[in-house]
């Protein structure tokens, strides 16, 4: 195994993935000597055009991933980024597909495959077979002078191509017709990538030259580390709005290969490999929204997950496809999108019946998720109270890079940054809407800010017991919030918390803290001695090996050298409220 990969040996990685799609898929079928993923042959299938496609491995799902019912009839592999033969192509022409409705073989712009599949696109025919080729150039990142004869590279539109051809190939459309639709569709297609990193090859040697500097984005990176239009440090917003110029200006003739004067336009955004769903997901929705706002798109379907790969690219690409009405006796582009393929690289689950339902609907109710608080009767110094929280919030905001220290030896590095969120959260609320001396009106209120800012196990663990404080208190009004009477309801809210948790002294996590604090208010009613007990008991955590909570699962011996983080911090408030 090497530093970058799991399986280093390209051939035996190759090899596995496309096996991997038998198991995956029982409908396809492998030969493994061409590598060639093919649609089994069932007595129970209709006659149709079948579609071949292909290219070098690294780029899954695309396009052996693509094979299957409503798709592509066979994919032909290369090695990592580089051509299949002619010999595996002319096999999976003549003898891994039905030929006899014809063979429509759609290839990407790269100067390797369209002559190795052109080469076998001549033998089929030399050999009586009605064969068709449709070469796919959608890439603007290099524009037309660059470019010079070689064209538009091939990159994750043609994805589009293979969707919508092969669910015309389906319905028994003839070669002609399938093959129409083909150009029409790769005539009207523009895409552009962007990276933040070249992608290392599973076999080869790691270069540690020409990689990006940190920050940096390639501007039209292509599908195989080739260089884009530029390198910039840009953040999102300007990124997105560079690349949709490239795809959309007119102006821009050295990239305006499609004028988007449809009223339909599908918009694909594409996961290059190595970016997470979570982040896509924001991607997406800022082409989409830059797409409305800058160039009057709306498109009328949008996809986005992974569909052509490089590796595992930190980047991403975007297509968009202009719907052009076409002359054929068959449904419409986006129908065709729209239409089921049994494939397991195709993610657009979305109906045809959802989408032109244009539902805007939404839910604005907010009855039973608010309430105002009551006025309880028990009342405290207003000014004083909210002067002794805001001390004990500065000294949990002032804690923050010690806890989070703690927080980094034994757990994921959040929790200072969890408390710090909340604390200025609250004094951002307080600053607002001061205390009315009401303590359950004024904490009820506290309790939302709490819930909202503070996520995680301890942004949960305080809701609950603040909640349960509210109630604890709301049971003893009327009257004054003497120490006594907080030490009752924090022992009530204590009791309530233990019944959602199951952390007791003792197993290093913020109870360590909190309860030493009750108990000590309970018997003395000195906040001071209270708070001095709670940090006395934070600071044993250091060197108690933890039952519950993230550091169960960190291990290592970083226990031993630092206090359990959410007992510290709260031992920092205490002592804040003391002073």
């Amino acid at each position: 195994m090497s530093a970058k990969h799991f399986i280093n040996d390209p051939t035996h990685l190759v090899t596995s993935a496309l096996r991997s799609l038998t198991l995956t898929n029982p409908s396809i079928a492998l030969d493994v000597d061409n590598k060639i993923i093919y649609r089994r042959p069932s007595p129970n299938a209709t006659q149709q055009v079948s579609l071949i496609s292909g290219g070098g491995s690294g780029h899954e799902p695309s396009f052996a991933g693509m094979v299957g019912q409503g798709m592509l009839s066979a994919a032909v592999a290369g090695s990592i980024f580089a051509s299949p033969s002619a010999e595996q192509i002319r096999a999976a022409i003549t003898s891994r597909v039905d030929t006899s409705k014809g063979v429509l073989v759609i290839v990407m712009n790269y100067t390797g495959d369209v002559l190795n599949f052109g080469m076998a696109v001549e033998k089929a025919k030399a050999a009586g077979l009605a064969v068709e080729m449709v070469v796919v150039g959608d890439d603007v990142g290099v524009g037309r002078a660059k470019a010079g004869k070689v064209g538009r590279r091939g990159i994750a539109g043609t994805v589009l191509v293979h969707k919508i051809t092969g669910a015309l190939a389906a319905l028994g459309k003839p070669l002609d017709e399938v093959a129409t639709l083909a150009r029409l569709t790769a005539a009207n297609l523009v895409s552009v990538g962007a990276s933040l990193e070249h992608v290392h090859v599973p076999g080869r040697n790691v270069d540690t030259e020409g990689g990006l500097e940190l920050g940096e984005v390639e501007v039209g990176m292509g599908i195989h580390n080739e260089p884009g239009s530029e390198r910039s440090k840009l953040e999102l917003p300007e990124l997105v709005s560079k690349m949709l110029v490239q795809l959309l200006d007119p102006n821009d003739k050295d990239r305006a290969f499609v004028n988007f004067t449809s009223n339909e336009t599908v918009l694909m955004i594409n996961n290059l490999g190595g970016v997470s769903v979570l982040e896509l997901g924001g991607i997406t929705a800022e082409v989409v929204s830059q797409l409305e706002a800058k160039h009057g798109i709306r498109p009328v379907r949008t996809l986005s997950g992974t569909y052509m790969t490089s590796l595992n690219g930190l980047g991403f690409s975007i297509s968009l496809l202009q719907v052009i009405p076409h002359k054929l006796d068959a449904p419409g582009v986006v129908e065709l999108l729209d239409a089921s393929a049994e494939v397991v690289g195709w993610s657009a689950p979305i109906q045809t019946s959802t989408w032109e339902a244009k539902n805007t609907a939404t839910l604005t109710d907010s009855t039973g998720t608010s309430h105002e608080t009551k006025s309880s009767g028990l009342k405290v110094d207003a000014a004083g109270a909210q002067s002794a929280l805001k001390n004990a919030l500065d000294r949990v905001i002032a804690a923050e890079p010690d806890v989070t220290r703690y927080d980094t030896v034994v757990g994921d590095g959040d929790c200072g940054i969890g408390l710090k969120r909340g604390a200025e959260a609250i004094l951002k609320h307080l600053s607002e809407h001061p205390f009315t001396g009401d303590i359950v009106v004024d904490l009820a209120a506290i309790v939302t800010v709490v819930e909202n800012n503070m996520d995680g196990t301890s942004g949960a663990l305080f809701a609950i017991f603040l909640n349960a404080l509210v109630h604890a208190l709301s049971g003893l009004a009327p009257g004054t919030a003497s120490p006594e009477v907080w030490a009752k309801a924090l022992k009530q809210s204590s009791d309530a918390l233990s019944k959602y948790t199951p952390a007791r002294p003792g197993d290093r996590t913020l109870v360590d803290a909190l309860y030493p604090f009750v108990e000590v208010l309970g018997q003395t009613g000195d906040v001071k001695q209270a708070a001095e007990a709670a940090k006395k008991a934070a600071y044993e955590t250091k060197g108690m090996q933890a039952s519950l909570g993230r550091s169960v699962y960190v291990g290592g011996s970083g226990y031993q050298e630092v206090p359990d983080p959410g007992a510290w911090g709260i031992a920092c408030f205490f002592l804040g409220l003391s002073d």
